[in-house]
């Protein structure tokens, strides 16, 4: 019996979140199609966390040259940075997983169109010049940067352009106090580059554990990060030379690149939505429910286009969620408390459950645990960095709410208290647990002396 519709699943952007999905559906047996105007694997992949991390290693190897020394080892000659072999050998491994994103697609037996999907209403996208009618329709095309619009903005650019850049300039400014813009200014530092670090608030990482957050800000000032607080720019300028940048007290630093990293909205212009049911929030967000429909019924959507967390992990389990709803017994679910994640800043930032600040809140008593010391690394190699964690306790029922830590190897070490926080662990079973000496994670497992 021949189907009613062209397809039974419509996924509109190959992003991580998009691609599970459409790859989930089909092999459930389900007749899937993947729309993507741009480039395969969405954000994550091209312009985003994969060569973002990249580019963070390539940063850390002048500290680690200087760092060698103490430890017997001598440079003949001193080493020198070339921004276009990095830039290059990104963009081929950036291709590779382009390439497997595109098999990936392609082995589940959905269709792939090149081109931008844009909803004609219910169970209608058109691709191509061409309209295909699906039973479901699923919104993942996740976000974009926001640049505000100021005397001078054009001059400006977002992080999708940081990947690809002609050349290194001698100075840059990066404004912003999220993830993205501590993690270039690290980037650019590490590679040499005279860096200024612009905030409107008082504090960066606002939205994580204020001791931590403080942390992070003194270590990237040790490292020679100028970070100015409490203003913005009313200018940008352009000059025979470069940029010259206007901040609020008419102070002036010329620049040869500005990088706004102030925030990022939901990809839904010129989608076609207004011809459908479906509830834009006011930052052009997707509004859902628990099972990601909108409010037209036959449309779903997933991952930062619904701006819940804006995580590539958070996208994936999400689209494993829906196609359970959709073709499965209906059993999955997605718990967004206790998700670890990290920020690849210099020194890094990796954090799972409640701030301090955040349990205050939600607890009658807290206990709070820290320690701070240099990494054995530094014992020889003469660098500054130093390791921060800490742990937050609620006392009633002993149970670890919270874990932060800043310093080297962060992300990797909170990935496993995230386990731990997930499964319940109390601060009995952290005391309990035989540490491995000498490392640093050993000291989440001998802190003792409660500091609050």
């Amino acid at each position: 019996m021949a189907t009613e519709f062209d397809y039974d699943l419509f996924v509109i952007g190959a992003g991580s979140g998009g691609v599970r999905a459409a790859r989930m559906a089909a092999s459930k047996g389900k007749k899937v199609a993947v729309a993507e105007d741009r480039y395969l694997g969405g954000t994550c992949v091209n312009v985003g966390c994969v060569p973002k991390k990249l580019f963070v290693y390539a940063s850390q190897f002048s500290e680690l040259f200087h760092a060698s020394k103490g430890f017997g080892w001598s440079l003949t000659e001193q080493p020198s940075f070339d921004w276009p072999s990095l830039r290059d050998n990104k963009t081929r491994e950036i291709e590779r997983l382009n390439g497997i994103y595109n098999n990936l697609i392609e082995n589940s037996g959905a269709d792939l169109f090149d081109g931008r999907a844009t909803v004609a209403g219910p169970h209608r996208v058109t691709v191509n010049g061409t309209t295909y009618s699906a039973k479901t329709i699923l919104v993942a095309t996740g976000g974009w940067p926001y640049i505000p619009e100021f005397p001078g903005s054009e001059h400006a650019l977002s992080s999708n352009e940081m990947f690809s850049l002609e050349q290194l300039p001698k100075t840059a400014v990066v404004v912003g106090g999220g993830y993205i813009a501590v993690e270039f200014a690290g980037i650019l530092n590490g590679l040499g580059v005279e860096t200024h670090l612009v905030y409107r608030g008082p504090n960066l990482l606002k939205s994580f554990d204020r001791e931590m957050s403080d942390k992070v800000t003194e270590g990237m000032a040790a490292k020679g990060v100028n970070i100015h607080l409490n203003t913005e720019i009313n200018e940008i300028i352009k000059t025979d030379k470069g940029l010259s940048v206007v901040l609020q007290d008419m102070s002036l630093i010329d620049s040869g690149l500005v990088l706004y990293a102030t925030g990022r909205q939901a990809n839904t212009a010129n989608l076609g939505l207004q011809n459908t049911a479906v509830v834009l929030r006011d930052n052009g967000s997707i509004v859902v429910d628990d099972n990601f429909c909108s409010a037209e019924p036959c449309i779903y959507a997933l991952g930062d286009v619904i701006d819940r967390v804006q995580l590539t992990p958070v996208a994936i389990q999400e689209a494993m969620v829906l196609v359970d709803h959709l073709y499965g017994d209906n059993s999955a679910t997605i718990d967004y408390s206790d998700i670890p994640t990290a920020v690849f800043c210099q020194p890094e930032l990796g954090t799972v459950g409640l701030s301090e600040e955040q349990a205050r809140a939600e607890f009658t008593d807290i206990a709070v645990f820290t320690s701070d010391f240099k990494p054995m690394l530094q014992t020889l190699g003469g660098g500054a960095d130093r390791i921060t964690m800490k742990l937050v306790v609620d006392t009633q029922t002993d149970r670890v709410v919270g874990c932060h830590m800043v310093g080297e190897h962060a992300a990797e070490i909170i990935q496993g208290l995230g386990i731990a926080l997930k499964a319940g662990a109390t601060k009995a079973h952290f005391d309990a647990t035989v540490g491995i000496h000498p490392s640093a994670a050993e000291e989440f497992v001998t802190m003792r002396t409660q500091v609050r």
